[in-house]
């Protein structure tokens, strides 16, 4: 091969796996893709953990289990690092887990039992952009609690694992009533963990959720979201160009929040989940963006 034509394949191969990079779902190779389970990372676990210990209200909802926190570091999508605290505490969530209706519907139009008409795609946008509970009621009955249970337990996600706390779970139609299908370690209609919820995201953004096509569709839904509060508040203030996947949700003093964060600049890219069960939650989950941050830019120990 002559020198420039080599050096033109070089280039183009530089050029394809920074743009796979860029992207999202990532195109990275299989191999790379670890559990994020085994991603724990010592330096992130002990800088997070400190930096909540040095707030005194959210060190004390974290010693009741009542404040739980999951980050997920993407900067470098070939050497992701995790970090929780109270990772498998499950609690109840409210709206956040909509997101396993999202994936169960996307499952299901997938293998051809439930049929992708202009209906389905409105709700599904409706239900996680607006929260809108009509939206989300109407995709529990077109797909069912028994599908959504057999996704989020199928061992290709594991996105509720009774032996690991608990995680994801929707038993309950949103805003109304009809029989129920409650998780059965403590009973809760709407539930998840930090780790499930940040697994989810990590599995979304490398498009291991069903297929890369139905990953691409999810993130299309789940991008720029119309409720502007909690993490996205402050994330409008201080990053208003970075690309923002979120769900969230609230019920009384329980206040929860998602977020996949995709900044032009790749050390603004993290996965960030707080599930909070107090009366200042939502303030409090404002609150912890800009301290993730810290975190994220401190070096590693």
């Amino acid at each position: 091969m002559k020198p420039n034509r080599f050096f033109l394949l070089l280039s183009f191969l530089v050029c394809y796996v920074i743009n796979a990079q860029d992207e999202l779902p990532l195109k990275m190779d299989n191999s790379k893709i670890k559990p994020l389970q085994k991603l724990l990372d010592s330096s992130l676990q002990t800088n997070l953990r400190d930096e909540l210990a040095s707030h005194p209200e959210w060190n004390q909802l974290i010693i009741q289990k009542k404040m739980a926190v999951g980050l997920v570091d993407l900067s470098n999508p070939e050497k992701v690092r995790f970090a929780r605290v109270n990772g498998n505490h499950m609690m109840y969530a409210a709206s956040l887990p909509k997101i396993a209706i999202l994936l169960a519907a996307m499952d299901a139009i997938e293998k051809g039992a439930l049929k992708e008409t202009a209906e389905v795609k409105k709700d599904m946008r409706l239900m996680i952009s607006k929260s809108d509970n009509a939206a989300s009621t109407r995709m529990i009955d077109r797909v069912g609690y028994e599908k959504i249970e057999a996704v989020m337990t199928d061992p290709k996600y594991a996105f509720y694992d009774e032996h690991k706390g608990g995680g994801l779970w929707v038993g309950k139609r949103y805003g109304g009533g009809g029989d129920t299908n409650r998780e059965p370690l403590k009973n809760l209609s709407h539930a998840a963990t930090v780790t499930q919820v940040c697994r989810y995201y990590y599995l979304l953004a490398n498009g291991k959720l069903v297929n890369q096509k139905r990953s691409m569709q999810m993130l299309d839904i789940m991008e720029d979201p119309e409720l502007h509060h909690k993490f996205v508040n402050t994330l409008d203030q201080i990053a208003p160009n970075a690309r923002l996947f979120r769900k969230s949700g609230s019920w009384r003093t329980y206040h929860s929040d998602s977020i996949l964060v995709w900044g032009k600049d790749s050390n603004r890219r993290y996965i960030l989940v707080a599930l909070i069960d107090d009366a200042n939650g939502e303030q409090i989950i404002r609150d912890l963006v800009k301290p993730i941050e810290k975190v994220l830019k401190k070096p590693v120990l």
